[in-house]
C-alpha cells in the first residue's frame, strides 16, 4: 500500500498542494473574524437589541439563503471563464470590507443588512473555492484535502468564539470593542489569498462551458450527484443555525461572558474530527461514514432537547461538533465525486443554493418552534429530519456506484 492511499501519513500531509493549504488558511482568518462576530451575534441581538428567538432565526436564515443564491453564479461563472482564484478572492474581500459594518450598526435593520452583505461575499467565494480544491487535489488524496481543507477552517471557528471571550471578559462586555477587533483578521485573509494561492492551468482537453446553467449543462451533472442535492437537503433540515446552539446555553443561565464557549467546544471536536474522517474516506465508504455523522446529529439534538444542566448541554455541544467533522467535507468530497471536472463551480453552486433554501425553512422552522413549543420541540424535530435522512442515503451509493463503474 503506497503513501498516496494513506493520506493520514506524513507523506500524503506533502502531496497535498500548498495553494491547498494557503485555501485552508485563508478560511481559518476569515473564520476567525466571523465567528468573533457570529457566536455573539444572537445574544446581541436579544439581550441588546430587544429581537425576538424567531426574528434571529429568520435573519439567520437569509443571510445563509442569500449566501447560497449568490454562489449558484459565481460557481457557474468560474465554470464558463475556467477561472476560480479571482472570484474567491473578490468573495473575501467583500466580506472583509464588510466587517466594519457590525460595530458601526445602531438597529436591526443596519445589521442585517451587514449580514446580508457579508453573506453575499461568502456566496461569491464559496463554490469557486470549492471547486479549486477540487481541481488541485490528487483524486486518490481528494477526501484528505477537504478534510484538511475543512479542519483549518474550523480552527478559526472556534478560535473566533475563543477570542470574543478573552474579549468581552477584556471589554468588560462591550460587544462593539469586540466586533472592531474582529476587522483584522478579515483582511489578513483576503491578502493571503490574493497572493499565496496558485490555480492550475485549466487542462487543454477540457470542454468548453458556454451556459453552465443551461438545461442540457444541468443534465451532464448526473443522476449521482442529484441524489447528493436530494440527501444533502433534508439533512440540512435537520442541521439548522448553531445560532440556536448559542440561545439554549444562554436559556440555561450560561453568563454572557462564556456564551462563545459554545461555538469553542463545539468547533474544536469539528476541527480535530474533519482532517481524519476525510483521510479516512479515502480507503473507505463515504456514505457509511456519512451516516455515522448523522447518528452523531441525532445523539446531539436528544441532549439539547432533554439532557439537563450545563453537563448535558455540552455533551450535545460536542457531539453536534463531531457529526460536522463526519459530515460537511464528505459531502463536498461527493459532490466532487459526482459531477463532471468542466462543472464544478456549478455542481457546488447549485448544491449550496438548494441547501441554503432548505437551511432558510430549517432556520424559520427552529426558531418558531423555539417560540411555539420551547427548545426541546426545535431540536426533536432536528433528531427527526436527521432519521430521515439515512433512507436516502443507499440510492446515493447505488449511483456513485455505478457512476464508477461507467468510467
Amino acid at each position: 500500500m503506497t503513501d498516496a492511499t494513506l493520506p493520514l501519513r506524513t507523506a500524503a500531509w506533502r502531496r497535498i498542494p500548498s495553494s491547498i493549504w494557503a485555501l485552508g488558511f485563508v478560511s481559518l482568518l476569515m473564520d476567525t473574524s466571523s465567528e468573533m462576530i457570529h457566536a455573539l451575534l444572537p445574544v446581541y441581538l436579544v439581550v441588546g437589541l430587544g429581537a425576538t428567538a424567531l426574528t434571529v432565526g429568520i435573519i439567520e436564515g437569509i443571510a445563509e439563503a442569500t449566501a447560497a443564491i449568490t454562489k449558484i453564479f459565481s460557481g457557474a461563472l468560474s465554470d464558463r471563464l475556467g477561472r476560480r482564484k479571482e472570484l474567491a478572492a473578490l468573495g473575501y474581500g467583500l466580506a472583509a470590507f464588510t466587517k466594519p459594518i457590525f460595530p458601526l450598526a445602531p438597529t436591526i435593520g443596519w445589521l442585517v443588512a451587514a449580514r446580508f452583505i457579508d453573506r453575499v461575499g461568502k456566496g461569491i467565494r464559496g463554490a469557486p473555492r470549492d471547486a479549486l480544491v477540487a481541481d488541485l487535489s490528487p483524486p486518490e488524496l481528494r477526501g484528505a484535502s477537504f478534510g484538511l481543507r475543512q479542519a483549518l477552517d474550523t480552527v478559526g471557528a472556534f478560535l473566533g468564539p475563543l477570542l470574543g471571550i478573552g474579549l468581552m471578559a477584556l471589554f468588560a462586555d462591550d460587544f462593539v470593542s469586540v466586533f472592531w477587533v474582529a476587522v483584522i483578521p478579515a483582511f489578513l485573509a483576503f491578502g493571503l489569498i490574493v497572493f499565496a494561492v496558485h490555480e492550475p492551468e485549466r487542462p487543454p482537453v477540457a470542454r468548453a462551458v458556454r451556459n453552465p446553467l443551461s438545461r442540457a449543462e444541468l443534465a451532464q451533472l448526473g443522476s449521482a450527484y442529484w441524489w447528493v442535492v436530494g440527501v444533502a437537503s433534508v439533512f440540512t433540515l435537520a442541521r439548522f443555525s448553531e445560532a440556536f446552539l448559542i440561545l439554549r446555553a444562554e436559556s440555561i443561565g450560561l453568563p454572557l461572558m462564556l456564551v462563545p464557549a459554545v461555538f469553542v467546544v463545539m468547533n474544536i471536536a469539528y476541527a480535530a474530527s474533519a482532517y481524519p474522517v476525510g483521510a479516512l474516506s479515502d480507503r473507505m465508504d463515504r456514505v457509511a461514514l456519512l451516516i455515522v455523522g448523522l447518528g452523531l446529529l441525532i445523539g446531539a439534538d436528544l441532549a439539547l432537547a432533554f439532557a439537563p444542566g450545563l453537563v448535558g448541554i455540552a455533551c450535545g455541544v460536542v457531539l453536534w461538533g463531531l457529526h460536522m467533522g463526519f459530515t460537511q467535507g464528505l459531502l463536498a468530497t461527493l459532490v466532487a465525486d459526482a459531477a463532471p471536472a468542466e462543472l464544478r463551480g456549478t455542481a457546488y453552486g447549485m448544491f449550496n443554493l438548494v441547501t441554503g433554501l432548505a437551511m432558510l425553512a430549517a432556520s424559520v422552522i427552529a426558531g418558531a418552534l423555539w417560540d411555539w413549543v420551547g427548545p426541546a420541540g426545535t431540536f426533536v424535530a432536528g433528531a427527526v429530519f436527521a432519521a430521515a435522512t439515512v433512507a436516502g442515503l443507499v440510492p446515493v451509493r447505488q449511483r456513485l456506484d455505478g457512476r464508477k463503474a461507467g468510467r
